[in-house]
């Protein structure tokens, strides 16, 4: 059967499903707008919005849009539509990411195993230190079949690939500390307690979380290296031993693998929430080819590390602000 057109309160829930979705330093670079026909959904890329010192291809903006087509389909499920996704429909529009067909009834309630809506807007970056207690295998089973529905990999390390994953990471913090261009851009994007009051973007004070008291766990450093002056001192606290580490890859590296990594961590990330599984994204080595390169598993074969998830539990992160629906949907 085919649905009436999206009314403006429809439009207004799926973009502010869609806004919730995570980008790399809180940037949301995405907007949404009705298609021509008014049964279904768009989603843009917002240039402005870009981090291009650390995500020089692009990979990163495309990952929180896949994101945030992620949060739409389940937001047109709780809308009784069935959403079908077109991955970089139209090659004349680069800036045209994802087109979103809603015009038929749904098909299944849940047609992601259980019911992810709820979980959007409980969904944080937790930097704050978690247990020693592993995520069970029955629910690690969870998350890897979901990223396989939505054409990713995602992989529980065993030690030597954790030890591995951490090296290059602290490599790729290290790096980045030591670069000041990157160290501006990055702290650009930080909101003061001051401010958070009035921000729609970036990353308050609050979510920055504690530092690893004994130096194991590499966070990356939005306000440099201490002392920081203007931002106030993260307490120091103990993280776990050896974090329980997962890389998310595709066979191939092109922005449709980008969008297809971004609902994949979306769909895992939304899952990890409803079974209070907190999970942190460690971007920075990807943010250097060689480290980024040195995070593949040569036994597993052909792949393209995307994006590195530390998984645990322990507090839910801070909530971060959202840019007003006003900025993001174009009116129909």
């Amino acid at each position: 059967m085919t649905e009436p057109t999206l009314t403006p309160a429809d439009l207004r829930l799926l973009a502010a499903a869609g806004g919730a979705a995570p980008s790399l330093h809180n940037s949301q670079p995405w907007r949404f707008r009705p298609t021509e026909d008014g049964r279904g959904i768009e989603v843009l890329a917002d240039a402005a919005r870009a981090v291009p010192l650390a995500d020089p291809t692009g990979a990163a903006l495309h990952i929180a849009a896949g994101a945030a087509l992620f949060n739409l389909r389940v937001a047109a499920v709780r809308l009784g539509r069935e959403p079908v996704a077109q991955l970089l429909p139209d090659p004349d529009a680069p800036g045209l990411l994802a087109r979103l067909d809603l015009s038929d009834a749904v098909r299944d309630a849940e047609p992601f195993g259980r019911d992810l809506h709820p979980a959007i807007t409980r969904r944080h970056s937790s930097r704050q230190p978690f247990s020693n207690r592993d995520v069970p295998e029955a629910v690690l089973g969870e998350l890897v079949a979901a990223a396989g529905a939505e054409g990713a990999v995602l992989a529980a390390l065993e030690e030597g690939g954790v030890r591995r994953v951490l090296a290059l990471t602290a490599e790729a913090v290290e790096r980045t500390s030591q670069d000041p261009d990157r160290q501006a851009e990055a702290r650009a994007w930080l909101r003061s307690d001051d401010a958070v009051g009035d921000a729609v973007d970036g990353i308050p004070f609050a979510a920055l979380g504690s530092r690893d008291r004994d130096a194991r766990i590499p966070m990356r450093e939005f306000a440099g290296r201490p002392p920081y002056h203007d931002v106030p001192a993260r307490p120091a606290e103990r993280f776990e031993a050896l974090p329980q580490l997962c890389t998310l890859a595709t066979r191939t590296d092109r922005p449709a693998d980008w969008l297809r990594t971004g609902q994949a961590l979306e769909r895992v990330w939304l899952l990890a929430t409803v079974h209070g599984v907190r999970l942190t994204v460690w971007h920075q080595p990807m943010e250097w080819p060689d480290t980024r390169w040195g995070l593949r598993d040569p036994a597993d074969g052909p792949g393209h590390v995307q994006l590195v998830l530390r998984i645990g539990y322990g507090p839910p992160g801070t909530a971060t602000p959202r840019r007003p629906i006003e900025e993001t949907l174009d009116a129909p």
